[in-house]
């Protein structure tokens, strides 16, 4: 229950229509009460004294109460409903942006499964359980409550009969509550992994039929929902082996009332309306605990989701401003000094990713970042808009560590291609706004032209208005490379991070992007992620990584010579027996800017 009061907050705005919705369901209650009361009376004082006025004024009377229930029941349920949709709206808002602040760290914890089934199954439950609470949930404890109160005023002696019988009945109810909860809590932990199978293999069905894995997916995809619907039987056999004994339970107490109430009105303790009356309360109180036992698994389920929500909301993003994070000023240089940094992904117990990197990027330089894969490049880069933060050592921007500058301040002044491309429904040109909503049309274009995209999407019958399908199916790799460039291009960062982000396209492309970032008319810093030679031979410095340290560091020319790291990679990529007059050839065609000598794999 502790899960549900951690979410009254969201309630709040609404206390109002909650209250009146509570009103409204204590009148509709003391009007139910009221009926076994007045049927009484026909008995009593109308049938059996042979009275038509008592009997036609009290008929018209329930008519007239009955009719009014209904009116108050409608308005209930409508402010119910009001409350509870209201709710699951500021439920997927505040989730929302709690997973929007959420750094790498946070969302390496938690799948895209997982989160879906917060945002929708499990907000959901805790829905049901507001509006069943502003209704059945509430209704049926007070009309439990109220019967018992009459049925002692009724008749004290018949009602002590049955109060055993009511204490054996709750304790059941308890019993099979407290059991079921864990269960509800194991099946949304069942449609985590259920959901989580289904979106891998939603988003890579092209992958699976392409390794023909389709019997190996389809496999596991059973075995989770084979999991999921073992536990929701265990849930329901559970559920239904309830109905049954407190139906047990519900005839036990007629027959008693029945019994003892017939043994008392022969001996003139009792009226035939009290015995009615009295079975009528009976009832009133035993089919609220039937209703509650019916609702027991939308208590438990909804209070095993709110337990699942809570752990999204009470989630602390790792990366944080400090407290007196200041802003950049508008003249950012754009120098970038690593200094003694390492980092760790899983703690420091973890083995170090990046050891001691010490690295100093001038305002305005093009450095490029080389070496094999699980190098730790992408890593670096990462760091630098703090997506992670450094587990040791300094990142200094302007001779100021980043940590201790805003985070919106750090990332307007960073422009970043990442090495998986993620494009958005709609259409190209928003795509390229997309870091830039208010861009002139004329904007959009210097960035694709620059990025080598704008001869491909003039070839589209829409043009800019060409509308992207799910995940950029409709464009080819190299294609959501270059509008993933234009879109950084366009917001014209002091610091451009490229990781990996021209390995679809081939090398005279990629040639052309580099002149065409190097003729910007704005100053900025590029830190460039690479892996194959043509990238980094006419960046102002490469760095290579090598086991998350730099190996070497200087420009092409003076790594050709002196790295024996930096000339491995240079030759598996260009082959064996290269000879020292084509290294120097291909230092002269890097120093005055004609096109590189191609990879091995390319023509």
């Amino acid at each position: 229950m502790n899960q549900i009061y951690q979410l009254l907050p969201f309630i709040r705005p609404y206390w109002k229509r909650s209250v009146i919705a509570l009103i409204l369901l204590t009148t509709l209650v003391f009007f139910d009460l009221s009926i076994p009361r007045l049927i009484q009376e026909i008995i009593d004082q109308g049938i059996t004294a042979h009275n038509q006025q008592v009997v036609i004024q009290t008929a018209l009377l329930m008519i007239g109460m009955s009719l009014t229930s209904l009116v108050i029941a409608i308005a209930n349920n409508n402010l119910s409903v009001q409350v509870g949709e209201s709710l699951a709206r500021d439920l997927h808002d505040a989730l929302f942006t709690s997973i929007q602040t959420f750094s790498y760290s946070n969302l390496d914890e938690w799948k895209t499964g997982q989160l879906m089934v917060r945002l929708t199954s499990d907000t959901a439950n805790v829905k049901q359980v507001a509006q069943i609470s502003l209704r059945i949930g509430t209704r049926e404890p007070l009309l439990m409550i109220g019967s018992l109160i009459l049925m002692f005023n009724t008749s004290p002696s018949l009602a002590l009969t049955m109060f055993p019988l009511l204490l054996v009945t709750t304790l059941i109810i308890v019993y099979f509550v407290v059991k079921m909860e864990p269960l509800f809590r194991s099946m949304q932990q069942k449609l985590d992994w259920l959901n989580t199978v289904l979106q891998e293999n939603t988003a890579a069905t092209r992958l699976v039929k392409a390794f023909v894995r389709a019997d190996f997916e389809g496999q596991r995809f059973e075995d989770a929902n084979e999991s999921y619907t073992e536990t929701s039987v265990r849930a329901m056999q559970v559920m239904s082996t309830m109905s049954p004994v407190l139906t047990m339970c519900v005839n036990i107490g007629m027959v008693t009332v029945i019994w003892a109430g017939g043994m008392q009105s022969i001996q003139g303790n009792l009226t035939t309306g009290q015995i009615v009356a009295f079975t009528n309360y009976l009832l009133t109180t035993m089919t609220p605990l039937i209703m509650m036992v019916m609702l027991s698994n939308t208590w438990a389920s909804g209070i095993a989701s709110a337990k699942r929500v809570n752990g999204i909301l009470d989630t602390v993003p790792e990366i944080q401003d400090a407290p007196k994070a200041a802003s950049l000023p508008e003249a950012t240089r754009g120098r970038v000094v690593f200094k003694n940094v390492s980092f760790h992904y899983n703690g420091d117990s973890a083995e170090p990713v990046l050891k001691n990197i010490n690295l100093i990027v001038e305002p305005g330089q093009n450095v490029a970042i080389l070496g094999s894969t699980g190098a730790g490049k992408s890593t670096l880069v990462n760091l630098v808009p703090r997506f992670y933060d450094v587990s040791s050592g300094q990142i200094l921007l302007d001779g100021v560590d980043i940590r201790k500058i805003k985070q919106d301040a750090l990332l307007a002044q960073i422009g970043i291609v990442p090495q998986e491309t993620v494009l958005f429904s709609g259409s190209i040109g928003d795509n390229i706004r997309y870091g830039v909503s208010t861009a002139s049309d004329e904007d959009v274009v210097a960035a694709a032209k620059a990025a080598q995209a704008h001869d491909f999407i003039v070839e589209f019958s829409q043009g800019y208005d060409t509308h992207i399908e799910e995940r950029g199916m409709n464009l080819s790799g190299g294609q959501k490379q270059r509008i993933a460039i234009a879109r950084a291009l366009l917001t014209k960062p002091k610091i451009l991070i490229l990781d990996d982000s021209t390995s679809a396209v081939d090398v005279e492309t990629e040639t052309k992007i580099q002149e065409a970032l190097e003729s910007q008319t704005y100053q900025h810093t590029s830190l460039m992620v690479a892996q194959r030679i043509s990238t980094v031979l006419k960046a102002d410095k490469i760095a290579v990584i090598d086991k998350g340290h730099i190996a070497a560091e200087g420009t092409h020319q003076e790594l050709i010579r002196s790295s024996s790291i930096y000339q491995e990679i240079y030759e598996s990529q260009l082959g064996s027996g290269i000879r020292l007059e084509d290294l120097e050839s291909d230092v002269r065609d890097a120093t005055t800017g004609t096109a590189p000598l191609p990879l091995g794999d390319e023509e």
